[in-house]
């Protein structure tokens, strides 16, 4: 049974996945947020999926971003569509910033870097990785 993590943007998600050991996580994919729903019904009809975690960008004083009137709507429709799954906010504070970075650190070419779906899929993953740590440290 794994979990998905999703960076939910106006234009893209990127979405991340768990092994079905839920140990570590793996960029998967960028859809268009129009195309999300249908991405995930596919997704889901081969893989066991429990948990949603979905970042819910928070500003430094920890009052909702601007970005959450957008989100919510998509996650409303989200646990609309598949009932049997937990969904999850996840502070998703500084991903892109910290996707950006190990882009760098990774060696990716400065064009590579432009490519905004890479950034949500990386974003997306450090949503999950990070869910992952505070999960196991909370057990």
């Amino acid at each position: 049974m794994r979990y998905i993590a999703l960076d939910i943007g106006k234009k893209r998600t990127g979405i991340a996945v768990t092994d079905p050991n839920r140990i570590i996580a793996t960029a998967l994919e960028t859809v268009t947020t129009n195309n999300l729903v249908e991405f995930l019904k596919i997704y889901l009809q081969q893989n066991e999926v429990i948990k949603i975690i979905y970042g819910m960008p928070v500003q430094m004083n920890n009052i909702p971003s601007e970005a959450v009137k957008y989100i919510e709507p998509v996650i409303n429709r989200l646990k609309k569509v598949f009932k049997n799954i937990e969904f999850i906010p996840f502070d998703e504070r500084f991903t892109s910033k910290m996707a950006f970075q190990t882009m760098i650190d990774a060696g990716t070419k400065k064009m590579q870097r432009r490519d905004k779906s890479l950034v949500d899929k990386i974003s997306a993953t450090l949503i999950l990785q990070s869910y992952l740590e505070r999960e196991k440290y909370s057990l």
